[in-house]
């Protein structure tokens, strides 16, 4: 049997803020699956944190976020084709903000989320290859999907370090694992060694030059001397995140599970994560803006890769964002649009008697918080060969929370071993 499993990115709330948005869409394809499946809940990470999507998409995979210590910039920078230098260069993941550049206040730390990515490529453009004032420093600048862009910080001359604080505030450090914060000072932050070593600091004395070298040209570049004419925000900041100085040595998640992966994905962090396990990458397009469009371009590579391979991971974004902007009503025609052109079409395309199909959250994205929450998310596996079913009546927390005979699973990384054996022993 062959598997697609469907991570609709921060698609759950919490059920603290009732009805959620889950409960509140129209997804007939999500409850014909429901129907036909068994159900739980899970904590992405524990019930205690609040992971960012790097982190919670390792820990559904099957690897304990916490051991393997990735920092998001490398997934990023691998997610468009971009190593490193062990040792030498730290990537970060970046966002283009608007700030005062007088008091460094940030205004917003996506630019409205209203900057093109061909905005962001010229602004990009602008800041790639500077040169640093000490230790052969130099910086290389991607623009990635809208306000989104990876740094890397390199030297010529000596180590340098990813064990330093991020300049984003809204995101702490426990290691290598990015920590949404509820609440933070909206200032950017100074680069601080996060240990004593001259490798920390060398990176930290280098992140900072860059930051306010960064600010001055952004500010006034032509881009943003146009947007501030239309009335848009200015991009005149980057926030970096999440370092990383390695490409760590992690089991292929061939090895892990015996079977072929491959995955379907929009973002970089995503499609780096599969790089690094070695799964089958196709190659989409980011999100375009026509929904019906992209969708049928993720469901065809989707139907491609499972000729080939044993489980298809399709990641789709859409709901995550109006979820950050506290817009349940674009969450919920979100969730609507996916059902429409991705989950229904997939229903007749293939026999859920050959193919099982797992439905899942990455982590909460409440649209009365704006921010990822440590909330349990709903998973249905569902699939015609199963002996028995949990008789839900649709795709929701509550359902599958309160009947799901899988129960509330603990961490996230203890969810894929569970399902595989479900499908092995319970389907006939």
């Amino acid at each position: 049997m062959k598997v697609v499993m469907l991570v609709l990115d921060g698609v759950a709330d919490s059920l603290r803020f009732r009805p959620t948005s889950l409960e509140v869409a129209k997804t007939p394809g999500l409850d014909y699956l429901a129907s036909r499946a068994i159900a739980g809940c899970f904590y992405p990470i524990d019930a205690v944190t609040a992971p960012e999507s790097d982190a919670a998409v390792f820990s559904l995979l099957g690897y304990d976020p916490k051991t393997i210590n990735v920092g998001r910039g490398l997934l990023e920078a691998l997610g468009v084709g971009i190593r490193i230098r062990d040792g030498f260069e730290v990537a970060f993941r970046a966002n283009f903000a608007t700030i005062d550049p007088v008091s460094r206040r940030i205004i917003d730390r996506r630019v409205g989320r209203s900057l093109s990515t061909a905005e962001a490529r010229e602004l990009a453009s602008s800041l790639d290859g500077m040169r640093l004032s000490r230790y052969g420093g130099y910086v290389r600048v991607l623009a990635t999907v809208g306000h989104r862009a990876v740094v890397i910080i390199g030297s010529e001359e000596r180590r340098l370090s990813a064990n330093v604080s991020n300049t984003d505030p809204a995101y702490g450090r426990s290691g290598r694992i990015s920590i949404a914060l509820e609440k933070f000072e909206p200032y950017i932050a100074k680069c601080t060694p996060l240990d004593d070593s001259d490798e920390a600091r060398a990176t930290c004395e280098l992140v900072n030059e860059f930051t306010e070298r960064a600010i001055e040209i952004l500010d006034k570049h032509p881009v943003n001397v146009k947007r501030a004419e239309k009335g848009l925000p200015k991009a005149n900041a980057l926030l970096l995140r999440d370092a990383e100085d390695r490409h760590p040595d992690i089991t292929p998640i061939e090895k892990l599970y015996g079977m072929k992966f491959g995955i379907v994905a929009e973002m970089p962090v995503e499609k780096g994560i599969g790089r690094l396990l070695n799964m089958v990458v196709a190659e989409v397009s980011p999100p375009t803006g026509d929904v019906e469009k992209d969708m049928r371009e993720r469901l065809s590579a989707t139907l491609e890769l499972l000729k080939s391979v044993d489980v298809v991971y399709v990641h789709l974004k859409g709901p995550d964002e109006p979820g950050h902007d506290g817009d349940k009503k674009r969450k919920v025609k979100s969730i609507e649009l996916i059902d429409k052109h991705y989950i229904q079409p997939l229903l007749k395309s293939v026999n859920l008697r050959e193919v099982a199909v797992i439905v899942t959250a990455d982590h909460a994205t409440p649209p009365e918080v704006k921010a990822h929450t440590s909330d349990p998310v709903p998973i249905i596996v569902a699939c015609e060969r199963l002996r028995r079913y949990d008789k839900l009546a649709r795709f929701t927390e509550a359902e599958c929370c309160s009947k799901g005979s899988l129960g509330l699973i603990q961490h996230g990384y203890q969810l894929l071993n569970k399902v595989f054996t479900l499908l092995k022993e319970e389907t006939v």
